[in-house]
């Protein structure tokens, strides 16, 4: 009977602690059971005029340094409507101001502003907060994935493209955009509120084209790009965005662009 009453409670404790560590190593993986393999795309609106767009440029690039093995996606446009106002942006182009007031309309904002920062088409501030950014990166990654684009390319040349392209579900109501992006650049301001800085860039938006899938699920395109000064470092972004609320479903990267010449 004595060994009966010692051996009882062992046995629960022993039970209880098997238990303890059952539910442990469930609470460990709930982590990785929830990632659920999302993306962020993230847009910003910048330009060499403006004053507050430096410490914004600095934080995509240490973004971009940190998270460079994540899905993160990032698109910087050098906006076009203060080269009025003493310096000439020489990676500003008019469709990204363009594409900055589409925003504006999605997002019901009544004014454009720089620096600003759009995630996943769906989210903007200030370009230049930091924590804002990080939690909507983390906030865009935990989401699932609604569409999954896949690119592959047929033809490059210094002034054309030909891609293959299939998603996963259908594309009604969904615009694929395509960007060429330049990895980094620097530039000395000569004038306006930046005047004798130079100033240090990364994924420099430098062309972008949409086009209307018509709710296909494949197929190819054919766009004409500019000659670029160099295309061997070039990369290519593409993504679908929902026409009606601007939120982009899925994403795509092409890193080498002269595989195909």
């Amino acid at each position: 009977m004595k060994i009966k009453r010692i051996l009882l409670p062992v046995i629960v404790i022993g039970a209880i602690v098997l238990g303890l560590k059952a539910e442990v190593k469930q609470i460990k993986k709930q982590p990785n059971s929830r990632q659920t393999g999302g993306f962020a795309v993230v847009e910003l609106f910048t330009s060499e005029g403006c004053s507050s767009c430096p410490p914004a440029d600095a934080l995509i690039a240490k973004i971009e340094k940190e998270q460079a093995d994540q899905p993160i996606y990032i698109l910087a446009y050098h906006v076009d409507y203060w080269d009025k106002l003493g310096w000439r942006d020489p990676f500003s182009n008019p469709k990204f101001s363009a594409r900055q007031r589409q925003y504006a309309n999605w997002l019901n904002l009544s004014t454009i502003y720089t620096p600003q920062i759009v995630v996943n088409g769906s989210h903007e501030f200030t370009g230049s907060e930091e924590n804002t950014l990080r939690k909507s990166i983390q906030t865009a990654r935990s989401k699932s994935i609604k569409n999954k684009l896949e690119l592959s390319l047929i033809k490059s040349s210094s002034a054309e493209l030909n891609l293959k392209y299939s998603t996963s579900k259908n594309t009604e109501n969904n615009i694929l955009f395509i960007a060429l992006v330049n990895p980094n650049a620097s530039s000395l301001v000569l004038k306006g509120e930046n005047k004798g800085r130079m100033l240090n860039h990364v994924q420099i938006v430098t062309e972008i084209e949409n086009i209307n899938l018509d709710g296909r699920t494949n197929g190819t395109v054919h766009i004409n790009f500019p000659k670029t000064s160099d295309r061997s470092k070039a990369t290519l972004i593409a993504f679908l965005q929902n026409n009606k609320t601007g939120e982009i479903t899925a994403v795509s990267r092409i890193n080498n662009l002269t595989s195909a010449i």
